[in-house]
């Protein structure tokens, strides 16, 4: 068994790009080497800025022989059948061997295909895998015909030891590679994987991202707590920053304190965002005048002139950034919603001056069907949702949109709950992020997403397939959280129909069809808590049914009873009863969705079986109309005996056309009494 390795050397690679590329060379790879035959391949890949490494152990030093048998003709066959399988397989007759069968004898021909050396299947096999690597954005440079994502300048690919003779565009492969690009930028040579970590590592590159990533974090670390100080978690910096650097030094700077003033998520954005730099906080979690940056390279002053250098350029950009806050605190929020009219929200939806006035209206509608919220503030809060869009804090840190207008509407002295409804009504983002609970925030945010999914479903500007540019997937997801995790009793279809009658556009919506998306979206969003489905289905495919939380408690109740005998077995009988009457209403053109003549019921098991549906159908109503799913879905339990009763005994398609008729009704009262579950039609399996 041999090793293979190869590095891709080139100019600095986008960190936001180097981790699926280090993954996607490693399964081009493998997949590559396991469709040539080789088996239990397991393909390691490695980043760092300017490399992409890939190592496979374990690895035949040659492919393995393949033998394949083929069954011919009858040896008693016509010989121009005989020749034909002659021909297809290459082989003379005395080379065919005969074989008895149940069916006779038969010529068998053993085809033996001789493995090739590994070395020589490697070559074609890497470029391919190294053309096909898939780049967002891949570039081309000089003369040359190749496109990468950045220019390549260097090949290693070695195989036990040995240099494969790998050509890919320009470049021919070789055993050297480049270690870092000032403190050893000299040509290594390497014999194999553990000697090419090893003297990288001695020419300053740590080639391990996730190694990369524990230096930065414990180096941070142990700077901050020598100040008394903590570093303030980001771990998406962690791993961008170990992106960036191949030898990562960290060392801690000071800001000036006059920048203190102005909120620290500003500060912490202008230091993220454009400097790559760590906050810290002092113990009581508020941000010190302090941070962190990591540096490429180990200075022969340990990190005084860099660390000076980072000071000058953080001061002039925190400078930017206490210059807007003190110029936006100039004019009220308020004053600044006007100017929303310049900024276009969408082409055929208006501005964003349009879709606040639609925010206002929506919250006032929403606000009497969420406890505690008062349509006042609400609208008021709608009214200045997105007024700091306009402001110049938010123009230059554009993540900050809603929690600089939370500062500016405290500082205009609007009320608590306004203030925090500026900030929160962007979320919830994600499904981990955390769902506002405060009913002004709760009513902003639902009217905001509503008006956004309205508006594009109603002009048809739909998500399909995995394109969704207007993140209505996101928002849908937005509104089920906030529904569900307050608690809220929200008619949907009736506010989707006011938010529709808001745009002010020639299509109309569908309020239906928004619906189903949320349908859809609350599927996806139920199926890490391992809930069917075909159950959300069944509860949604009910008319009118749009209150999520009626919903979840039916789809609950549904679960638990289907997951019972008695609703499995029922279920099973509702399946046969809605088969009968498809079968038969289909033949006989007509439905039999009538009442019950209990004049025609003639044996005693059918008799039994209307008395108990008429017992048990005021029971269901009666629970459901009260969200008593779980009591309506226990009364329905009690038809099981009575329904397998039923179908044992009794003949529903018989020779009495009356009878027949009657028999089919009856079977249609079950359907119809079960269907107040949920549309069980739509239970699979």
């Amino acid at each position: 068994m041999a090793e293979l390795l190869l590095e891709l050397f080139s100019e600095e690679i986008p960190a936001r790009m180097q981790g699926k590329a280090a993954d996607d060379l490693a399964r081009l790879v493998a997949t590559g080497l396991k469709e040539a035959g080789f088996k239990g391949v397991d393909a390691r890949g490695f980043v760092t800025a300017r490399r992409l490494a890939v190592v496979v152990e374990g690895l035949g030093t040659a492919q393995p022989d393949i033998v394949e048998e083929k069954r011919g003709p009858r040896v008693d066959a016509p010989d121009k059948a005989v020749d034909g399988f002659l021909k297809s397989t290459g082989l003379a007759r005395d080379q065919l061997e005969t074989r008895e069968s149940g069916k006779g004898s038969f010529y068998y021909a053993v085809l033996e295909t001789k493995g090739r050396e590994t070395m020589a299947v490697l070559p074609e096999l890497l470029a391919r895998a190294i053309s096909a690597l898939p780049w967002p954005k891949p570039m081309k440079w000089g003369a040359y015909s190749a496109r990468w994502v950045r220019p390549l300048h260097n090949i290693l690919c070695l195989f036990d030891g040995a240099t494969v003779p790998l050509n890919w565009e320009h470049l021919s492969a070789s055993n050297q590679t480049f270690g870092h690009r000032f403190m050893a930028p000299e040509p290594i040579t390497v014999a194999d994987f553990a000697d090419y970590q090893a003297k990288l590592k001695n020419a300053f590159v740590v080639l391990d991202a996730a190694e990369r990533r524990r230096i930065i974090d414990k180096d941070a670390r142990r700077l901050a707590e020598d100040e008394g100080l903590s570093v303030i978690t980001d771990a998406a910096l962690v791993d961008e920053v170990a992106g960036l650097v191949e030898w990562p030094e960290c060392l801690i700077g000071a800001m000036e304190t006059r920048f203190l003033d102005v909120p620290q998520e500003a500060l912490i954005s202008a230091m993220r965002n454009h400097q790559k730099y760590f906050s810290l906080a002092d113990a009581t979690g508020k941000m010190a005048p302090r941070f962190i940056v990591v540096a490429n390279l180990c200075a022969e002053d340990g990190g005084k002139l860099i660390t000076a250098g980072n000071e000058r350029v953080l001061s002039a950009r925190l400078s930017d950034a206490k210059f807007f806050w003190d110029q936006d605190r100039k004019v009220t929020l308020e004053s600044r919603v006007p100017k929303l009219e310049t900024i276009i929200f969408h082409a055929r939806l208006g501005t964003v001056r349009d879709k606040v006035n639609r925010i206002v209206k929506l919250a006032a509608v929403i606000a009497g069907y969420v406890p505690g919220a008062d349509a006042v503030l609400c609208e008021r809060a709608g009214l200045l949702a997105k007024a700091d869009l306009s402001t110049g804090m938010v123009g230059e840190f554009a993540d900050l949109q809603g929690l600089m207008g939370r500062y500016y509407a405290a500082h205009d002295g609007e009320p608590d709950v306004v203030a925090r409804a500026i900030e929160e009504h962007y979320s919830p983002l994600g499904p981990d992020d955390k769902c506002p609970t405060d009913p002004t925030s709760v009513v902003v945010a639902l009217a905001d997403k509503i008006d956004t999914l309205a508006g594009f479903f109603a002009i048809g500007d739909k998500p399909t397939g995995s394109k969704d540019p207007y993140a209505l997937r996101r928002a849908a997801l937005g509104v089920i959280r906030l529904v569900l995790e307050n608690g809220l009793r929200l008619p949907l279809l009736d506010i989707f129909s006011r938010a529709g009658e808001l745009q002010d556009v020639s299509d109309t919506l569908d309020p239906e069809e928004l619906l189903g998306f949320f349908a859809d979206r609350l599927k996806v969003h139920l199926k890490t808590q391992n809930v069917r489905h075909d159950h959300i289905a069944a509860a949604f495919a009910l008319k009118g049914e749009d209150d999520l939380v009626r919903v979840m408690a039916r789809v609950e109740a549904l679960s638990n009873f289907l997951a019972s005998d008695d609703g499995a077995n029922l279920l099973t009988a509702y399946r046969r009863a809605a088969n009968i009457l498809r079968i038969e209403e289909k033949k006989d053109g007509k439905s039999y969705d009538q009442s019950v003549d209990q004049a025609l019921l003639k044996e005693d098991v059918e008799v039994a079986l209307f008395e108990r549906i008429d017992e048990v159908s005021s029971l269901v109503s009666s629970a459901i109309s009260h969200d008593g799913f779980e009591a309506a879905a226990k009364a329905a339990a009690i038809l099981r005996k009575p329904v397998d009763a039923f179908f044992d005994q009794v003949t529903v398609n018989a020779d009495d056309a009356a009878l027949r008729a009657n028999r089919l009704r009856l079977l249609s009262t079950i359907r119809n009494l079960l269907d107040q579950l949920a549309d069980l039609s739509k239970i699979e399996g």
